[in-house]
C-alpha cells in the first residue's frame, strides 16, 4: 500500500485558506496512493479557541475531503476541529473514497495547553479497516502513552497526526520508532511546520518507520508531500518469524 503524507505550515484559525494550500500540494500526489495524510487539526493549527473554527461532520472540510478521496480514489485521514451536541472535539476522519467517514476522538488531551477544558476527550481507540489493513488512528500527545497504543487488535500501521513543537521534537523521532518496535507495526507519524499564533514553532520530523524500527522516510523539515510504500506480506512474515506479539502480558486498561 502506498501512503503519502503532508508535513506544512498552516494558517492559524483560517479553514478555507488552508483547504486552499492542501488541496494543492494534493494536486501534486501521484495518483497511485491508497491514502493521503494531514496534519494535527489541519484547518486551524492547534488552538483552544475551538468556538472559531469548528464544524459539523456535514461541514465544509468533510464535505471537501469527500469530495477529493471520490475524485482521486483515495482515502484521506487527519484531524480537525468538530463540535457535537455542544462540545468540541479533536477528531481524526479517515475518509473513504466511497464517501464513508470514520473517526477518532483524542483520548489524552494536552493539559499543558489546556486541550482537555476546551476539548472533550475520547474514551477508546478506534480501528480502521481499509483494503486488508487494519490501521490505528491516534493523536500526537497519545503517543506519549504506549499502554493506550499497545497492540492487542493486531493491527498493522498506527498513524499520529501532531503538533508537535520544536523544542521535544527528539522525543517525537524516539516514541515513533518504540511504539513501531514494540506493537510490530508501520507507523506513520505526521508533524506540522511553522510557527502557530502562539508564538510556538514546529520544524516537523515526519516520518515512517516500519516494525523493526527501521525508517522508511527519515524525519525531515521539508515542506511538501512524502510518499512510502508498506508491504503487508513482509510484515506477516516477521510477525511470524519472530511471534514477539505471541507474548503480550494480558491486562485491562480501566479509566480513572
Amino acid at each position: 500500500m502506498k501512503i503519502a503524507f503532508i508535513q506544512a505550515p498552516l494558517s492559524w484559525e483560517n479553514p478555507n485558506e488552508n483547504r486552499v494550500y492542501f488541496e494543492s500540494i494534493i494536486n501534486e500526489i501521484q495518483l497511485d496512493v491508497q491514502i493521503i495524510v494531514l496534519p494535527e487539526m489541519f484547518t486551524s493549527g492547534f488552538t483552544m479557541n475551538p468556538e472559531r473554527v469548528a464544524e459539523g461532520m456535514q461541514g465544509e472540510t468533510l464535505t471537501w475531503l469527500k469530495q477529493l478521496a471520490s475524485s482521486r480514489n483515495c482515502a484521506f485521514m487527519g484531524s480537525l476541529v468538530i463540535t457535537e451536541d455542544d462540545h468540541f472535539f479533536n477528531r481524526f476522519v479517515f475518509v473513504a473514497p466511497t464517501g464513508k467517514v470514520e473517526y477518532y476522538d483524542k483520548k489524552h488531551l494536552f493539559t499543558l495547553s489546556g486541550e482537555n477544558i476546551a476539548y472533550v476527550a475520547g474514551k477508546e481507540k478506534y480501528i480502521i479497516d481499509y483494503l486488508g489493513w487494519k490501521i490505528c488512528p491516534l493523536i500526537c500527545y497519545d503517543l506519549r502513552f504506549p499502554v493506550f497504543s499497545r497492540n492487542t487488535e493486531d493491527y498493522d500501521l498506527l498513524v499520529y497526526v501532531a503538533s508537535w513543537p520544536k523544542t521535544r521534537v527528539n522525543a517525537w523521532d524516539i516514541l515513533l520508532q518504540a511504539r513501531a518496535v514494540e506493537n510490530m507495526c508501520y507507523v506513520v507519524g505526521v508533524n506540522r511546520l511553522g510557527a502557530d499564533g502562539n508564538g510556538y514553532e514546529y520544524v516537523g520530523h515526519s516520518q515512517a518507520v516500519d516494525f523493526l524500527g527501521h525508517y522508511l522516510q527519515e524525519p525531515t523539515q521539508i515542506e511538501g508531500s512524502f510518499v512510502v510504500t508498506l508491504n503487508k506480506e513482509k510484515l506477516v512474515e516477521t510477525r511470524q518469524k519472530l511471534g514477539f506479539l505471541n507474548d503480550r502480558d494480558v491486562f485491562e486498561i480501566k479509566d480513572n
